[in-house]
């Protein structure tokens, strides 16, 4: 049973040289016993490579950097790909929930920066996007805010992911956007020339 840690600590140690872990939050717990209590810590951990790659990681352990290996070598283990727009920010809006935490992750303009709270500050930099706005919701907790700020992350798709699995052109799905009121105009009464449409 002790061979397996073995090898995926090898694996995270070569895979690893580019990642950047981050701490999010360390916290001191207690268990009762017979002669007292046994203090030990859980530290939640989040590892990127800052080019679409993150994963999340929580350990426990008597000695706080037992607890921090722990967690970064299971963010290691479980990270994910984002894909992104233009290599900074998100391609549309997403929505996450885990337990009471909810969280809006919104897609913003060049320049614009990193615009949320600590938990969730630490995934996007770990991440490598430069340029979002996010908002909490519900649970402040950094537990709930990091596994709802991945459950948001995990429904973003790529444009062309999104057109191969419809059987349509990226173009289509693009050009939709420039199109969206007059499309709902048209919905309403007959099809207009591209010219009356832009009028109106």
């Amino acid at each position: 049973m002790a061979r397996e840690p073995r090898e995926g600590r090898g694996r995270d140690r070569e895979a690893g040289d580019e990642l950047i872990d981050k701490l999010v939050s360390i916290n001191r717990v207690a268990k009762v016993v017979k002669g007292g209590r046994r203090f030990a810590f859980a530290a939640l951990v989040v590892v990127g490579d800052q080019k679409g790659r993150v994963g999340y990681g929580a350990g426990k352990a008597r000695e706080v950097p037992e607890a921090i290996r722990k967690a970064t070598d299971r963010a290691k283990r479980g990270m994910i790909r984002v894909p992104m727009r233009e290599g900074r920010t998100l391609h549309y809006d997403v929505t996450g929930r885990f337990g009471a935490g909810r969280v809006v992750l919104r897609a913003a303009p060049a320049g614009t920066g990193i615009i949320a709270g600590g938990a969730m500050r630490a995934v996007f930099e770990s991440l490598g996007i430069g340029d979002v706005v996010a908002k909490c919701l519900g649970s402040r907790n950094p537990h709930n805010m990091v596994k709802a700020t991945f459950a948001a992350l995990r429904l973003c798709a790529a444009p062309r992911t999104i057109a191969q699995r419809r059987g349509r052109k990226v173009s289509d799905l693009l050009g939709r956007r420039e199109a969206a009121v007059p499309g709902a105009s048209a919905a309403a009464g007959p099809v207009a020339p591209q010219g009356e449409a832009a009028d109106a």
